[in-house]
């Protein structure tokens, strides 16, 4: 991949998945099984390839701090991204906290995929 192709596929996965998170927010609950499963299996291949485009970056280059501590706010806004949209497709917990959560956990990874996009580029 190009330097610029590099960048934009979790871009566009990242921007694909919120797509369809508000489509699933704005159809409200019992969410559509189908969207549901395309929202859930787009934010899981996003993941992937992001994850490997950065493994092999960092492989090549020397990572800086700041370029890690947005990693790190990145794998935690995943995993509580995950997390509180299988909560929320369950419905065991309080919904109104779950999707507090899965709001500030998409804020985070936002900033932190633009942070990451940001230092990588001005690496390579």
């Amino acid at each position: 991949m190009d330097i610029i192709t590099k960048p934009l596929t979790p871009i566009i996965g990242f921007l694909v998945t919120v797509t369809f998170g508000f489509w699933l927010s704005k159809i409200g609950k019992p969410y559509n099984g189908i969207l549901f499963n395309i929202h859930k299996l787009i934010a899981l291949g996003t993941v992937i390839v992001t994850s490997i485009q950065v493994y092999k970056t960092l492989k090549v280059l020397e990572p800086q701090s700041m370029l890690i501590i947005s990693i790190v706010f990145a794998v935690i806004g995943v995993v509580a991204l995950f997390a509180s949209g299988a909560f929320l497709s369950i419905g065991n917990l309080n919904y109104q906290t779950m999707k507090t959560i899965h709001n500030i956990a998409l804020v985070l990874d936002g900033i932190a995929l633009v942070a990451i996009v940001y230092l990588l580029n001005g690496k390579m």
